[in-house]
């Protein structure tokens, strides 16, 4: 997962920061560090900002690290005995950092792992794990924004609502993964697929072109049929048919409107019988 800008920086200042402190500390404690004094507790702050850069790993080092500076500085600092290097309470300060910066790094390494679980989940569909309508609306968005030609297709699964009426909502589910999983492999790597209402799906596609886009619903109509699933669909061409988001959606949802219609039209219930033979010749027959 790509990092976000604003962590990255942040990330950043926090090691920059950390290796001035230690620098710092390091100084003051060769200067102004005497026995009771306390400076090196100041290494602390270092470890902290490494462990919330890094997680826990980065956390333990700092804390070693923090630890060699503290022996150095003991060694260089005239106003303390070396032999102060190999006592208990610099074992201590040893401990005390590494866990210090392991508890540190594991809690922040916990909380990003959480903090990208919840965005995961926040811009993508429970069910499908399709982008939602909000994810999507922001893609169309910037999208549009480049300037580039593009398409938008709506896709709306006939008679869903027949199907989870009479099979259960069980059903209805188990078909609504599979169309996500079907269009999802008969669809470019570059274009993004969502899941935008209960039974709605749209697509951004690269596709250039409005036969090219309008021949890209007939090989995703036809890879579905083949499948025993039927989807309507419709279609807008950025900028052809809008260089909005709110006009590309309503090209789109009127095509759409068009072929729901039509498939209802041409449904049995909707099929007028034509005139036999016969009965053509005895109604051209004069009266």
């Amino acid at each position: 997962m790509q990092m976000p800008a604003a962590v990255s920086r942040h990330r950043a200042f926090l090691l920059a920061t950390s290796a001035v402190l230690y620098a710092l500390i390091f100084v003051a404690f060769l200067t102004l560090e005497r026995p009771g004094v306390g400076i090196a507790n100041f290494y602390y702050f270092p470890v902290a900002m490494l462990a919330l850069a890094g997680g826990p790993f980065w956390g333990v080092a700092a804390g070693l690290a923090a630890a060699a500076f503290y022996a150095v500085g003991i060694v260089l600092n005239p106003h303390i005995p070396s032999a102060q290097v190999l006592t208990v309470s610099a074992s201590i300060r040893l401990i005390t950092y590494t866990t210090m910066g392991g508890l540190v790094g594991w809690f922040a390494h916990s909380n990003r792992k959480l903090a990208d679980e919840l965005r995961v989940a926040e811009e993508h569909d429970y069910l499908t794990g399709l982008l939602n309508t909000r994810s999507f609306d922001a893609v169309l968005a910037a999208r549009v924004e480049l300037g580039l030609p593009f398409g938008l297709i709506l896709g709306d699964m006939d008679n869903f609502r027949e199907i989870n009426d009479q099979e259960g909502h069980a059903v209805g589910n188990n078909l609504l993964r599979r169309v996500a999983e079907l269009l999802a492999r008969k669809l470019e790597p570059g274009d993004q697929l969502a899941r935008v209402g209960g039974d709605e799906f749209a697509v951004v596609t690269s596709t250039p072109g409005t036969e090219a886009v309008r021949a890209l619903c007939s090989r995703l109509t036809a890879a579905l049929a083949e499948e025993g699933l039927s989807i309507s669909f419709g279609w807008a061409v950025c900028p052809r048919d809008g260089d909005s988001p709110l006009l590309l959606y309503r090209a789109a949802d009127e095509r759409l409107f068009a072929q729901k219609l039509i498939g209802s039209r041409l449904s049995s219930a909707e099929v007028v019988s034509l005139p036999s033979a016969a009965e053509r010749l005895m109604r051209s027959r004069p009266a």
